[in-house]
């Protein structure tokens, strides 16, 4: 059977209780070290519920991007679905005592995998009907980027498309691919869950739909408005109220002197029942000014706003349970993403462009939001500003739109990466596991190297999985270039901090950033290592691209290099990915069952980790 037959399959929830089962049997394996069966047939110990899922392995990798058929509960029986696994997995939790009551987060659990199950049948139905960005469904005709792209992420040949020659969200590349993660993440058990959302809500609210919508506005007086901006135009700093007022549009029923702020329209009628915004509300120091302007796209994040051929896109504070979290911005977070574009501008971001001049961060230089009458932050109504460095032409995405399976054309599912390879394969007359690695290891050069290089030169580790990780691809689809995107995602050593505030004075003070280098190490191997590399090996693997064993092979020689060559890097991460026997990896489905969320606490309890075996060991 086709690696991704399961996922073809014509009806949409099947195809989505396929992809939810094997979400939580990667979570499964992976949170309790299982390790591949002899015969073929994974075997799901379930003592709690005094029997044993049955599931036949179809492919066995090694970063754990595993690929399962239909599990049963006894050779004959019919297939248990997604709501079954869910409930069978959470009566196993690791600490509660055989038999007990699992409680209501697996009752949480549950429903939340349902609800997933559900959405994701109605995205792969809306996408069959409209199959395939127009990118996947050509050989390169029509509007592309035919040179090498820059630091700035703009094409850099005379002819290439303009940011305003192409407004138009069908011609958008950016947003094309941050509207195709349809499965979602392969390694949490609820990855489209969206509690509180309407079927009509979610349709227009999600980018899997390709849906838009105005924002709403509220007018905020001075003597409450919160907000930074370190953002520059021609060498000027242009107040974040400006920009919001610009991003609206004339005609906006604005008083003078007050301020634009927008809102996500859930977020707009669910604040309404927070006492302390009614408070300023009742004052006279907001006023709820209704929808208003053109139709803004929301991303992978779903919260994260855009509208194409403009300047920034809008991260809005938004209620909703999403994977772990609900994502409503924290002003420490706000305050860490000026204070790194302002960091980098202090002469960080030179010496990092003359070592790497192929990768950089999307900077988040401006922010607002709301104080109460004592200078309190009010919660849900804070809106980053973030920079869109590229043009409608760029080939850009986020690493996981580019590695998830997508409907395409004929009722089949692929992934980005796949069709890029195979054409590059059939377009060089090499065979497809040598284009692969060859792929792979210009991406360690333009995406990984980069980002080691910032937390052995400055101290800076970044969150960056695949989501948060931009990939530029030149015309022939060769990895050219990368970004970094997340205000959240940002250790600061403890061990670098004179360093740090040496380049800017006072760091860290109000974002909160400064991280134990033990903390640190953790979470960096995990979201760089594991998620975004491995992860990218899984991915090469489990859809027949490449032997993994061999671009784990080529990933140990880069490490090596890496930790002790002749360009040493002082990154301490190529050493612990390469002499550490077992490494410490988020658990989505543990997380899940404690009820954890990831935007709640310290960052060393946000989310449960567990200890897997290191393949590269």
């Amino acid at each position: 059977m086709h690696v991704l037959d399961l996922l073809d399959h014509p009806d949409p929830r099947v195809a989505a209780e396929a992809a939810a089962v094997e979400s939580l049997l990667r979570c499964w394996v992976r949170e309790t070290g299982r390790t591949a069966p002899v015969d073929g047939i994974l075997r799901v110990p379930l003592p709690a519920s005094r029997t044993a899922l049955l599931v036949p392995v179809r492919y066995w990798s090694p970063t754990g991007c595993h690929r399962f058929g239909a599990p049963r509960l006894a050779e004959g029986a019919p297939p248990a679905d997604a709501v079954t696994v869910a409930a069978l997995l959470a009566r196993e939790t690791p600490g509660r005592p055989a038999g007990a009551d699992p409680g209501g987060e697996a009752t949480d659990l549950v429903g939340r995998v349902a609800d997933s199950v559900r959405r994701t049948a109605a995205f792969l139905r809306e996408r069959r009907r409209e199959p395939g960005e127009w990118f996947d469904e050509t050989e390169g005709d029509g509007l592309r980027c035919d040179g090498a792209v820059a630091a700035g992420g703009r094409p850099t040949v005379p002819g290439a498309v303009p940011a305003a020659a192409a407004p138009d969200a069908r011609s958008d590349r950016f947003l094309a691919a941050e509207q195709a993660l349809v499965f979602g993440h392969p390694f949490h058990p609820t990855p489209k869950s969206r509690e509180g959302l309407s079927e009509a809500e979610t349709a227009r609210y999600s980018p899997e739909t390709r849906g838009s919508f105005p924002l709403h506005w509220l007018a905020v007086a001075p003597s409450v408005l919160a907000a930074d901006s370190a953002w520059t135009e021609r060498g000027r700093p242009v107040p974040a109220e400006l920009l919001t007022a610009r991003f609206a549009g004339a005609g906006l029923p604005l008083p003078d002197g007050w301020a634009a702020l927008p809102l996500h329209p859930w977020q707009a009628r669910e604040i309404h029942h927070r006492p302390a915004i009614g408070a300023l509300f009742d004052a006279g120091l907001l006023r709820d000014l209704g929808a208003f302007g053109e139709a803004w796209h929301p991303t992978s994040s779903v919260r994260t706003v855009y509208r194409p051929g403009g300047p920034a896109m809008l991260k809005l504070s938004l209620g909703l349970r999403i994977t772990n979290s609900r994502r409503e911005n924290l002003r420490k977070e706000l305050h860490r993403g000026v204070e790194v574009h302002r960091l980098l501008r202090a002469g960080l971001a030179e010496e990092w462009r003359a070592a790497h001049p192929d990768f950089d961060i999307v900077r988040d230089p401006a922010w607002l939001g709301v104080d109460d009458r004592s200078g309190t932050p009010v919660p849900g109504l804070d809106v980053m500003i973030r920079h869109h460095p590229f043009a409608p032409a760029d080939d850009v995405s986020c690493v996981a739109g580019l590695v998830a399976p997508r409907p395409l054309s004929g009722g089949t599912t692929g992934s980005r990466l796949a069709r890029v390879v195979t054409r590059l394969a059939g377009r060089t007359g090499r065979p497809r596991g040598a284009v692969a690695a060859e792929w792979f290891l210009r991406y360690l050069e333009h995406v990984v190297r980069p980002v080691l290089w910032l937390d052995g030169e400055a101290g800076i580790a970044l969150e960056a999985h695949q989501q948060n990780t931009l990939l530029l691809l030149d015309a022939d689809g060769w990895p050219a270039g990368g970004r970094y995107r997340d205000n959240q995602g940002y250790y600061f050593r403890t061990s670098r901090r004179d360093e740090l505030d040496a380049r800017l004075s006072g760091i860290g003070e109000r974002s909160d950033t400064f991280v134990s280098d033990e903390v640190t190490d953790e979470r960096f191997a995990y979201y760089l290592g594991v998620n975004n590399v491995l992860g990218l090996i899984g991915a090469f693997g489990s859809q027949r691209l490449a032997d993994e064993r061999l671009l784990l092979a080529a990933f140990r020689r880069f490490l090596t290099e890496a930790a002790s060559g002749p360009a040493r890097m002082r990154s301490p991460l190529p050493a612990r990915l390469l002499d550490t026997p077992v490494l410490r990896c988020k658990a989505n489905l543990l997380t899940r069952l404690h009820g954890l969320d990831e935007l709640v606490g310290p960052v060393d309890t946000q989310s449960v980790y567990v200890t897997v075996a290191n393949p590269l060991h």
